[in-house]
């Protein structure tokens, strides 16, 4: 057996921070066919307890390794239906890959790296995509008398919609900007997940015959109430968090400070980043800050300074960070792809006020040097600040990568929606409904920010519970 890992191609980083292509190239299926040979195809298959929709990994590996593309492509669309998506974007090395048997110490191989499952996911969803796959079979007719209504169009929303309309419930996709795909279209850039193959994996939905509206503010252009009224037998909650958290310091509200949410929504739902062809302008300055350690911190910093490249201007973007780079959120693969590019990283630094020129722009960073001190609620060390550690950093553009809150467009206008203090919607964890009869949510939402992944499982049993409920009706 291959003791190391098949590590997939990668575009050269000199050629990556020239546009917004993909920067991972995946597997060759001579490279997925050495990968998924290390595979020990275990008795007992812990990785699939790392999943949260519960892939069965074990299968899907030996079929690659029949080279039984099309079988490994119907095992994973049992539990997944978007096997492309997730093979890029989902968190593996915190997930399945951690729960992989050669990573553990006791293990035959215990110097081994874990299979690489996500690259061997995207490997055989790619060949679907490419072979036209067809949409899974055994919808019950009975079923077919309902609808369900669900209201956003990001992992959550696509995952329930997906598991509903394969048993044959109508489903309609209620999304509120113009674009279907929620924060997989506006908050991830296509060189970590492509538009084709975002689109690819939304239109597999009309196969299974899903509706999708756009433009449609659920709290506004409707209520949950007149959605029931209008013969919606359940409904869904996806919303999201899309409501940026910023620092509260002195001097934020100056020009060319933006929230990550919006600089990204900028440049990825609206293509800032090809101005004047599209008409959405972001500026982008010589001297581009970032703060925040996460996912979104990362993808804001790789695109801010590929904007600087297309504009000629010097390739200057700094991510700062309250903590060290072991306590970074962030996946390990984006940190080292924003190091190979150029991004300069800046550690245990507490932002303390901007400054601005007359006209209020923004021009610099006051910061404080920090500590690590005891542990806090969320198991890392709380980062501390140093009296008298003073320093500045110049910046003609800032962006505020540290996190999202609910939106409560929704949930203000329905007092029935029982919410906890940070404005989430609580739920019954096993069927996902909330305090509201007929009404489930799952996603950000409900747990706060996390990954692609986890919404689905949440989405997952939420759809189970309201095809039992539906089922009862029938009986």
């Amino acid at each position: 057996m291959a003791i190391d890992s098949v590590k997939p191609r990668e575009l050269s980083a000199q050629k990556r921070i020239c546009g917004f292509e993909e920067v991972v190239l995946g597997y060759s299926e001579e490279e997925a066919l050495q990968e998924a040979s290390r595979c020990l195809q275990c008795k007992k298959p812990v990785c699939i307890s790392g999943c949260p929709v519960g892939i069965d990994i074990k299968t899907f590996i030996y079929k690659i390794i029949q080279k039984d593309y099309q079988g490994a492509y119907r095992t994973i669309r049992e539990k997944n239906n978007f096997p492309s998506l997730c093979g890029r974007i989902c968190p593996a090395e915190y997930q399945c890959c951690k729960a992989c048997v050669l990573t553990k110490k006791d293990a035959p191989f215990a110097s081994a790296q874990a299979i690489n499952i996500h690259f061997l996911e995207r490997f055989v969803g790619d060949y679907g995509m490419r072979n036209n796959p067809p949409a899974p079979s055994g919808s019950d007719k009975k079923l077919s008398r309902f609808k369900v209504a669900v209201v956003g169009s990001g992992p959550a929303g696509l995952c329930c919609a997906g598991e509903l309309a394969r048993v044959g419930i109508k489903v309609v996709i209620f999304e509120g900007l113009h674009k279907s795909g929620g924060v997989l279209r506006y908050g991830i850039p296509p060189l970590r997940l492509p538009r084709d193959i975002l689109d690819f994996e939304i239109n597999y939905l009309n196969k299974l015959n899903v509706e999708i509206i756009t433009n449609a503010i659920i709290g506004r252009s409707r209520t949950l109430e007149e959605l029931f009224q209008e013969g919606y037998s359940a409904v869904f909650l996806g919303l999201g968090a899309g409501i940026p958290s910023f620092l509260g310091i002195k001097g934020e509200n100056s020009c060319n400070i933006y929230s990550a949410n919006e600089f990204l929504t900028r440049v990825n739902l609206m293509a800032a980043y090809k101005f004047p062809e599209f008409h959405t302008p972001v500026n982008v300055g010589k001297q581009v800050v970032v703060i925040g350690g996460g996912n979104t911190a990362m993808d804001a910093a790789r695109c801010a300074l590929r904007l600087q490249k297309i504009k000629g201007i010097s390739l200057d973007t700094t991510i700062l960070y309250r903590r060290t780079e072991v306590e970074m959120p962030a996946r390990r693969l984006e940190i080292e792809h924003a190091k190979e590019e150029g991004v300069k990283f800046r550690f245990l630094v507490k932002p303390e006020e901007f400054s601005a020129d007359a006209a209020s722009f923004v021009k610099k960073l006051s910061c404080l040097e920090c500590r690590l001190g005891d542990a806090d609620s969320s198991g890392r060390r709380r980062p501390l600040p140093v009296e008298g550690s003073d320093f500045t950093v110049d910046c003609d553009t800032a962006i505020i990568a540290i996190g999202l809150k609910a939106n409560q467009v929704l949930t203000k206008v329905t007092p029935e929606l029982k919410t906890d203090k940070y404005g989430d919607v609580i739920v019954e964890p096993e069927t996902m409904e909330t305090s509201m009869k007929k009404v489930f949510a799952g996603g950000d939402i409900v747990g706060g920010e996390g990954t692609v992944i986890e919404a689905m499982g949440m989405a997952k049993r939420a759809a189970a519970a309201i095809i039992q409920r539906l089922v009862r009706v029938i009986i």
